[in-house]
């Protein structure tokens, strides 16, 4: 098959580095990316350190509104597609470049793979929330992660072109994770971060989500973070440039003992998370590392589209929303600041994952069930 990948921000780039080794190796890829994220820190250094192609097309459509950022990707991409004339689009997660991906793929009657296809939060109040569903009934082949995406997929009345293929980032994670799981890893990061880092001294902590840059939400969260940071055991914030904006915009201080650094390369930032004695985080793919990695994790928002992994993870993963005293509750129940980080160091350097085998399952469905190419509309 002749097949457009569609990515536009980090997480898309994780799961295409995963993705894309066995999609090349049975189909011909050519690669977009919308420049959701479009600076080098948050996006660029992914390709080099991931091993993934550089884009065939890049949109530079990042900035501006939700309606406005959208608009600028599909303007870009629909000539592309009519050009290349692809037999499918595939598009990953819930991003407005996953909108757009199968807005204009079905405009042109392209099929549509949907990768993580069927997760619900059951939040309409969340655009991500909105871009999933839209996305899932358009798509040709919906490559759900889990069986309660399934489930999910079925109750809405989706069921032709649904495949159960695994978490296509569990697979990079088993990939990486035994090049981080050494203490000398961590030591190595903090030399470069200039701080002092040790196996279960530190909480790790990322925050991005559009809900939580609102002004009552940003005093929530950097509320929590300054409670449980103290000198013995600071928080690392991994800030997102959008999210620093808005708490310079908002006058929001951190804690003193809240350390933010830049966004992290994928290895430093699972490094990070296997090492810490906890994570905090409004990300769903923090959320998932910090579940296989084994790490206590609070998650900063009010539901997840990952329902499984509070349920699944022994009561590791909590949800806390910007609930402060339940947070502090939490983590000294899964953490408490005078435990033994030799714990941590014993988690970190047995570390083992198996992989999921998503990437082989997706290229395998799309090799064995793919639809004649359509007569373009255009």
């Amino acid at each position: 098959m002749n097949i457009v990948s569609v990515v536009g921000t980090r997480p898309q780039l994780i799961k295409a580095a995963a993705l894309s080794p066995a999609l090349r190796a049975r189909h011909a890829e050519i690669l977009v990316d919308t420049g959701q994220h479009w600076d080098e820190a948050m996006a660029g250094a992914f390709f080099a350190e991931l091993g993934l192609a550089r884009p065939d097309h890049s949109l530079r459509a990042g900035g501006g509104s939700h309606a406005e950022q959208t608009a600028t990707m599909l303007t870009r991409l629909e000539p592309i597609l009519v050009a290349n004339r692809p037999d499918a689009v595939l598009v990953y997660g819930d991003t407005n470049s996953t909108l757009a991906g199968a807005l204009v793929a079905s405009k042109l009657r392209i099929p549509v793979a949907h990768i993580e296809a069927g997760l619900r939060s059951f939040d309409r109040r969340m655009p991500e929330e909105l871009n999933r569903v839209v996305v899932d009934h358009l798509a040709t082949w919906c490559f759900a992660p889990t069986s309660s995406a399934v489930d999910n997929l079925r109750a809405e009345g989706i069921t032709r072109g649904v495949v159960l293929v695994g978490d296509l980032m569990q697979d990079l994670a088993s990939r990486i994770g035994p090049e981080v799981r050494d203490v000398s890893a961590l030591e190595g990061i903090g030399r470069r971060l200039g701080l002092s880092l040790a196996s279960g001294g530190y909480l790790f902590a990322t925050v991005h989500r559009a809900e939580n840059r609102e002004p009552q939400s940003l005093a929530g969260w950097a509320g929590i973070l300054a409670d449980i940071a103290s000198p013995r055991r600071p928080v690392i914030l991994a800030l997102h440039p959008g999210t620093r904006a808005a708490l310079e915009g908002a006058g929001i201080p951190l804690g003193r003992d809240v350390l933010a650094v830049e966004p992290q390369s994928y290895r430093t930032s699972l490094a990070l998370q296997l090492h810490a004695a906890a994570v905090l985080t409004d990300s769903g793919g923090v959320q998932r590392e910090a579940s296989w990695l084994g790490v206590p994790c609070l998650i900063l928002r009010r539901s997840t589209e990952w329902s499984e992994l509070t349920t699944a993870a022994a009561g590791r993963s909590v949800l806390v929303g910007l609930d402060r005293a339940r947070a502090r509750a939490e983590l000294d129940r899964l953490a408490p600041e005078g435990a033994d980080p030799a714990a941590a160091r014993l988690r970190a350097s047995a570390f083992v994952l198996p992989a999921a085998g998503a990437a082989e399952a997706i290229a395998t469905a799309l090799e064995h069930a793919a639809p004649p190419n359509p007569e373009l509309a255009h």
